[in-house]
């Protein structure tokens, strides 16, 4: 059974760490002040409301309200236990583990049902890949790849397998290590027959893992490595996995989890069609490059990419296929997403993978690098397909399409050039050309104010909060957050309180207040971080996160002191006064005169304190 990681190798590890570095790698951060600011992972939203303090190396959303430090984080990103979470950030920052415990990746106890479908993926492609480059089954396979321009060095980089022409080969490693058959059956790694029997979903196939964005294999696509080993089938030449409880095509990029540092790093990503195409431009020294699961590209991927970066370089094929999808991803992405988009056309309607392997690694990369496009002018290009430019009205039917395109252009600049490049073409005054734009830009404007109001006067559900409504704090709770940040932050102010006996007026606040006395009594040093892992309430942790997150100076005066504990003393009188004249009323219709004259006396008391200055 594993043990209780100790204490102090948790407190080294968040030693050296750096909150954020790590989430940095998840999340494109930007300095504001003296935090960072960043598109919220956990829920979707289009302004930054995301902040990472580094100098109390903890981050809270203020749109949901997530927050902690940085295993919190982790935990909640990847849906780990706080021991997986502490492994983690360990391995991100390359700190050693060593000591009695054991890791939370060997058999640890409760091990939820997704860890359990993750560690099958994991070893069907151990299995995967070891018999490729380890097997003479996997000889023909192997030669394909290597014919295809693929080294040994990338198959390990991308752990490339294949499955065998058998139907049985994962169905028997798997039933001889008593694997649950209803984990099986989840896992989309097998299909199972009318009579309960099991076989492998991929066979005669080269097999790409796909991971999600922690590194994690989730799903196998499997390309046919002859399709005449299948004559009269209908076998397709790539087979995904199913949509399970791990993969779901529309949550994942290939290549991201690897991708993801280089893309921060350059400021930008490549959105390739294939996983060849990536695993092309990675062989070429191009390492931020990702592609969909052969759909169009959903707002959930958006928002992942755009946590990391705003810039996107679309490299299609260069074929008439691949442009009408490099023109359909860029309308897709205009409308759903704020990147800055690129284009790169392959030459010769050949697919990047073609290319380098033509043209070599130097070439290629000079391409994606060098040879870029912006969006006009690949629409310049998409435009003259089949139109015969010495016509008259195709010519006029050209230019209305361009300046169509080119009332989404933001830039005065680019417009400009874009113009008298139209104009110098096509012998049009410039004039008569701004002329149509300003009409085309009204028209749409106009278009958006109906759809607007279309939208204002249709019924429609009412939209559900992030989170529930945040409501207006009391005077009293600001004081009493304000004087638990003192006494975060000031050692002086806590002895203050400890020699006064002091009581906060509300349950949540006096809770905090004695876990810090128990926290400090264990430690007798004070960090922000170690103490919301010593806080084992959630709602707690959000308490002490928002406050830490007060916009105050950092010290205070004792007039400010005094006022805070004056404030909230008078409200915690104020309720005493309640509650006694509550027991008053009780007193009264029970005919205990005696304890309703005592009452009365002590209310009496308890006012003329209450009205007191200073008191």
């Amino acid at each position: 059974m594993a043990q209780r990681i100790p204490q102090e190798v948790i407190d080294e590890i968040r030693g050296k760490t750096d909150i954020v570095e790590i989430i940095g790698q998840y999340v494109q951060l930007k300095k504001s002040g003296k935090n960072y600011l960043g598109l919220c992972p956990f829920h979707e939203e289009r302004t930054p409301s995301f902040s990472v303090a580094e100098d109390k190396q903890i981050f809270h959303c203020f749109g949901c309200g997530k927050g902690g430090n940085v295993f919190n984080f982790i935990q909640e990103l990847e849906g780990v236990s706080f021991p997986e979470a502490v492994e983690k950030v360990a391995e991100l920052e390359q700190i050693p583990l060593q000591g009695a415990w054991k890791p939370s990746g060997e058999a640890v106890e409760g091990n939820s049902r997704q860890r359990q479908l993750i560690e099958l993926h994991e070893k069907a492609n151990e299995l995967f890949h070891h018999l490729l480059v380890r097997t003479k089954a996997g000889v023909e396979a192997l030669d394909y790849l290597l014919e295809r321009g693929l080294t040994m060095e990338l198959i390990e980089e991308f752990q490339i397998g294949f499955a065998p022409n058998e139907r049985q080969f994962l169905v028997q490693v798997f039933e001889n290590e008593a694997y649950d058959s209803e984990l099986m059956k989840e896992s989309g790694l097998f299909v199972q027959r009318d009579g309960g029997t099991f076989v492998d979903r991929f066979y005669q196939r080269i097999m790409f893992p796909i991971r999600n964005a922690q590194g994690k294999t989730i799903g196998f696509s499997g390309r046919l490595l002859k399709t005449e080993k299948f004559p009269g089938t209908d076998q397709p030449k790539y087979l995904n996995s199913p949509e399970t409880e791990l993969f779901n095509k529309r949550l994942v990029l290939f290549n991201f989890d690897k991708a993801r540092s280089t893309i921060r790093k350059e400021g930008e990503v490549f959105l390739f069609e294939g996983f060849m195409d990536v695993i092309a431009a990675w062989q070429a020294g191009i390492k931020n490059g990702i592609a969909s699961m052969g759909t169009s590209l959903t707002n959930q991927q958006l928002s992942a990419i755009e946590r990391v970066t705003k810039e996107l370089v679309i490299c299609y094929d260069g074929d008439s296929a691949g442009i009408e999808a490099t023109n359909r991803a860029i309308e897709l992405l205009n409308e759903n997403s704020r990147l800055h988009l690129s284009v790169v056309s392959v030459p010769e309607g050949r697919d990047p993978d073609e290319y380098l392997r033509k043209y070599g690694e130097e070439a290629f990369k000079e391409l994606a690098l060098h040879g870029r496009e912006t969006v006009f002018t690949f629409k310049m290009r998409y435009h003259r397909v089949n139109r015969n430019l010495q016509n008259e009205k195709e010519q006029l039917d050209y230019i209305q399409d361009l300046l169509q395109e080119l009332v989404s252009v933001a830039s005065p600049i680019e417009q400009d050039m874009y113009l008298t490049q139209l104009s110098t073409e096509f012998q049009v005054s410039r004039e008569s050309l701004q002329e149509q734009l300003r009409s085309l830009k009204q028209e749409s404007r106009q278009q958006r104010r109906a759809s607007r109001q279309r939208e204002t006067f249709a019924p429609q559900a009412p939209a559900a909060p992030v989170d529930a409504p945040n409501v207006p704090l009391s005077l009293v709770e600001k004081a009493e957050r304000i004087l638990l940040y003192r006494i975060f932050n000031e050692q002086g102010v806590r002895n203050k309180l400890n020699m006064q006996n002091f009581q906060f007026a509300h349950d949540h606040y006096q809770e905090i207040y004695f876990l810090l006395e128990a926290f400090l009594e264990e430690r007798s040093y004070f960090t922000l971080p170690e103490f919301l892992d010593f806080l084992k309430k959630e709602e707690l942790r959000k308490i002490v996160i928002e406050i830490a997150y007060l916009p105050i100076g950092e010290t205070s005066s004792e007039r400010e002191i005094q006022d805070l504990m004056v404030v909230i003393g008078k409200a915690s009188l104020a309720d005493e006064i309640k509650q006694k004249k509550l027991l008053q009323q009780e007193a009264s219709r029970n005919g205990n005169q005696q304890l309703e004259l005592e009452l009365a006396i002590e209310i009496i008391n308890l006012t003329k304190q209450l009205k007191k200055p200073n008191s």
